[in-house]
């Protein structure tokens, strides 16, 4: 076991969905989902450190309810919890990632314990073990674990195919302050028994290695039953659409919207109107080519 003084931190990006296909519901409670994965330059921070007993969360930032309810203080429990380990585990989060808009931020939070506390265990797990214990987390979780920004997700989204990256590019992000509560927006997409949905031409877009490819065929099944449902979300894709924003996309089941472009100029004037409304906040971010890997932590809290 590595010295209790040493520690490790990491950056817990976000992601959007540049495609979302909702299918049937399984046997399990769950929806079949064949989605597309984009990691961006939006990022919580990490930190983690072995102590001499106990597991505890610091968090700076909104008040996001019970800490044992965490996704990022349940990571460091389950962990603890597989292993066996004999130490306490120290997490401090700083929340920069607006919670409950479908950008993955309490997903990616649990991803970052679990890659810190494996990096910091002499006897770590394997990939496919630490993986199995992420997808008992939350289904976006294994995502963050994986060894490409892009990436096809399946089954419930915990099926991955790692994708090469594309060339660099711009989101454009506008979160409108509302919740949508996920288990609602799937049911309102209920289908047929033994009906299922599939991305036929996602794959063959990739291949081009161009975003012209991908954006055409973006979408997302959520989007016109959550702009329905919340007002909020509508007049941020019209927000969008206005400014010449287009394609605007909803994020998982959202609420968060965003537009994405390789002209860095463009991107930016485009938030900078978004900014001048003053409705929601609005971020600027780039997409990620590698997903961030742990950084020798001197505290905790330092």
């Amino acid at each position: 076991m590595n010295d209790l003084d040493q520690g490790l931190e990491l950056a817990a990006p976000a992601k959007v969905n540049l495609k979302l296909t909702v299918g049937t519901r399984r046997a399990d409670g769950f929806h079949e989902i064949d989605t597309l994965f984009q990691a961006i330059g939006l990022s919580d921070r990490v930190g983690v450190q072995l102590t001499r007993g106990g597991i505890s969360l610091e968090m700076d930032g909104p008040d996001l309810g019970p800490i044992h309810d965490n996704l990022a203080f349940r990571a460091a429990q389950f962990f603890v919890d597989r292993v066996a380990l004999d130490v306490g585990v120290a997490v401090r989060l700083e929340k920069r990632i607006p919670a409950g808009a479908g950008l993955g931020g309490g997903s990616s939070d649990a991803a970052a314990v679990l890659k810190a506390l494996n990096a910091l265990t002499e006897s770590p797990l394997e990939i496919g073990e630490l993986s199995a214990l992420a997808a008992e987390l939350g289904s976006d979780v294994p995502f963050f674990l994986g060894t490409s920004p892009l990436a096809r997700g399946r089954g419930r989204g915990e099926v991955l195919q790692w994708l090469r990256p594309l060339p660099p590019a711009w989101v454009v992000l506008v979160t409108p302050d509302v919740h949508v509560a996920t288990a609602p927006a799937y049911a309102s997409l209920a289908r047929p028994e033994g009906e299922h949905t599939v991305i036929d031409q996602m794959g063959g877009a990739l291949d081009t290695g161009s975003w012209e490819g991908v954006m055409a065929d973006a979408s997302n099944d959520f989007q016109p039953v959550v702009a329905e449902v919340y007002p909020q979300v509508a007049e941020a894709l019209a927000a969008l659409a206005d400014v010449d924003a287009e394609p605007a996309l909803l994020s998982g089941s959202g609420a968060a919207c965003f537009w994405l472009t390789e002209d860095e100029a463009a991107a930016r004037a485009v938030c900078s109107r978004l900014e001048s409304e003053n409705r929601w906040p609005v971020y600027c971010v780039p997409t990620l080519m590698c997903l961030p890997s742990p950084r020798p932590l001197v505290s905790v809290g330092g």
